[in-house]
């Protein structure tokens, strides 16, 4: 859903990514500057209670964040490196923002809802492995019913409703993230599954 904005985003981008190009800041040093602020602002901000607060930042953050890529694509030093290193800072930053929803949660004495929160953690997560580890085979995977940016657009959502006094807001955006990265879960392995009944042959053994 969110992924589909990629190209307006792109043009948005364009300018703030030409102008770091020229004073010489390299995507890599966005990549981890970006990691740096959502995990500081998530470990902060949430836990404390400043959700709409957090919620917004946060939204800035990885909007500037996409910044990285940007400035790959017009410097012409687009690397496998940079691909990685983007992926796995990724994934550090999303585990601190469900993480810090989670203490939220077992702070304001709602278990049930922490446990929800670390399901959406886990599943989101999965989501994200899935396709890394079905292209390290050569299958392509693609889509699903939430990606990693309407994942984070609905936790978003949902800190800022919860910020702004809608006590439910939080919760229902646990619930329905869990929901939404079970089925895309379920469609990418169902993509792979495809791919698989035509296997390609492989240099060694499938590592388990």
């Amino acid at each position: 859903m969110v992924e589909r904005l990629r190209d307006v985003v792109a043009r948005l981008l364009s300018p703030p990514a030409r102008l770091l190009i020229r004073l010489g800041v390299s995507a890599d040093v966005i990549t981890w500057m970006g990691t740096v602020l959502v995990v500081g602002v998530a470990a902060v901000f949430i836990p404390l209670g400043w959700l709409w607060q957090a919620a917004l930042v946060l939204a800035v953050i990885s909007f500037a964040d996409m910044l990285d890529g940007q400035i790959a694509r017009l410097s012409g030093h687009s690397t496998r490196w940079g691909a990685f290193l983007d992926s796995s800072l990724d994934r550090i930053g999303d585990g601190a923002v469900f993480g810090a929803i989670t203490v939220w949660f077992a702070l304001a004495g709602q278990p049930l809802l922490a446990g929800l929160a670390v399901a959406a953690l886990v599943l989101g997560q999965v989501t994200s492995y899935v396709k890394a580890r079905a292209e390290s085979h050569g299958w392509t995977v693609s889509g699903g019913l939430a990606a990693r940016a309407d994942r984070l657009a609905i936790a978003y959502l949902g800190l800022l409703g919860q910020g702004l006094g809608l006590g439910w807001a939080l919760g229902a955006a646990m619930a329905v993230l869990t929901v939404l990265s079970a089925i895309t879960v379920v469609q990418r392995f169902a993509q792979v599954h495809r791919q698989a009944r035509h296997p390609q042959p492989a240099d060694d053994e499938l590592v388990r």
